[in-house]
């Protein structure tokens, strides 16, 4: 489920709600009973690393033949 962060337009509170797709947005304050609103933050997972690229994740081609060529040679 996203954590959604809001801030209140009359007293500044900021805080941040974990709530499902499916439910309506919060639209009063529980300090003050002021009107809501909801902010746009960055997202919670940031890709550092290699690993990431299609390149990166994918073996050479050699190195499954070669280990499917082992097999069968033992075989006979």
């Amino acid at each position: 489920m996203p954590t959604y962060e809001y801030e209140c337009t009359s007293c500044g509170h900021r805080f941040d709600v974990v709530q499902k797709f499916s439910d309506a947005a919060l639209t009063t304050c529980d300090q003050c009973q002021g009107a809501l609103r909801k902010l746009i933050s960055a997202p919670g997972i940031v890709f550092k690393g290699g690993g990431f690229y299609k390149t990166d994740s994918r073996g050479t081609s050699s190195s499954s033949d070669s280990s499917g060529t082992s097999s069968t040679s033992s075989d006979a």
